[in-house]
């Protein structure tokens, strides 16, 4: 079961990267290596907490998801709830953007 929720992150982590640009992704890349662990868990742990202090000039609230992905990939039992959030704001993310389509559409 963890297998498939594995590949649903990075599943995600795929889409994410397609979004970025040039630099910004291949970074992404490079950090999802199995051989980049010992970079990823430490900056995962730094953005959490910095999604922790957001309320300090600079961190911010997006930092603690991003965290929390990156440190589901290494973390088994984090995979499950994280695979479903993704699954859950990207079923949102496609309703409103129906939406925002079928609203453009009318007369």
């Amino acid at each position: 079961m963890s297998e498939y929720y594995k590949l649903e992150i990075d599943r995600h982590f795929a889409w994410f990267e397609a979004k970025l640009p040039r630099g910004p992704a291949r970074f992404v890349a490079w950090l999802r290596r199995p051989s980049s662990i010992y970079v990823r868990i430490p900056l995962a742990i730094l953005l959490i907490l910095g999604g922790i202090f957001s309320f300090l000039p600079v961190l911010g609230l997006w930092m603690l998801p991003l965290g929390l992905l990156l440190f589901a990939q290494d973390v088994p039992f984090l995979q499950k709830p994280t695979a479903q959030m993704l699954g859950w704001i990207e079923r949102k993310w496609t309703e409103r953007e129906q939406r925002k389509r079928d609203t453009n559409r009318a007369p």
